[in-house]
């Protein structure tokens, strides 16, 4: 007889993250933002502040649900870092030009940190780094960015998977992490684990 495949639990308020699950044909059971402090700590480095993240993310859901049903807890953390610099998430227009006049004419790496915690309560994590070069942005390109509201609420003000798209000269490594979840690691991850 076979246990049970526990219940997917998505760990993020990111539309983005959902949608690339969906993607694959995996449907969380839940979907609960974890509701955590954000903030980068004096002197952390990218890598360090994602992984923070994202097992902050995963314990704090994880310690609102009860263990009485088997479950999987899915969170994930990216970062926009232009060398140890990390780029904020937006939240409004004059952030997102700032973001995108640094990032013209550069590289950049995008950064994710994926933590999950097993039905035995074991924590699991993988990072995923992607390269990416913009060509250089025209002070008219980004003015019209600003207009479509897309770089809002993003890591480094801009949506890879949006009209930023033409911004981008090259992507060395994951696009799915430049969207915001590393959808091969992922994937491994929820089989390892017996989630799918």
């Amino acid at each position: 007889m076979t246990s049970a495949k526990p219940e997917l639990v998505l760990a993020s308020e990111s539309p983005r993250r959902l949608a690339l699950l969906e993607q694959i044909g995996v449907k969380p059971a839940h979907v609960m933002p974890a509701g955590i402090d954000e903030s980068v700590r004096a002197k952390e480095l990218p890598r360090a502040h994602a992984l923070r993240i994202a097992r902050e993310k995963a314990a704090a859901v994880d310690g609102r649900l009860a263990r009485a049903e088997p479950r999987v807890i899915l969170a994930a953390d990216t970062v926009v870092a232009c060398g140890r610099r990390i780029l904020p998430k937006a939240e409004d227009d004059a952030t997102v030009r700032k973001c995108l006049e640094l990032l013209s004419g550069r590289r950049h790496t995008v950064i994710t940190a994926v933590a999950l915690i097993d039905a035995a309560a074991k924590l699991r994590t993988r990072i995923v780094e992607t390269k990416v070069a913009f060509r250089r942005l025209e002070a008219q390109e980004i003015a019209e960015y600003l207009k479509t509201g897309e770089g809002l609420g993003k890591a480094g003000g801009y949506a890879i998977q949006g009209r930023a798209a033409v911004f981008a000269r090259s992507i060395n490594g994951s696009y799915t992490n430049v969207v915001g979840l590393p959808l091969t690691e992922t994937f491994q991850l929820l089989k390892a684990c017996g989630a799918l």
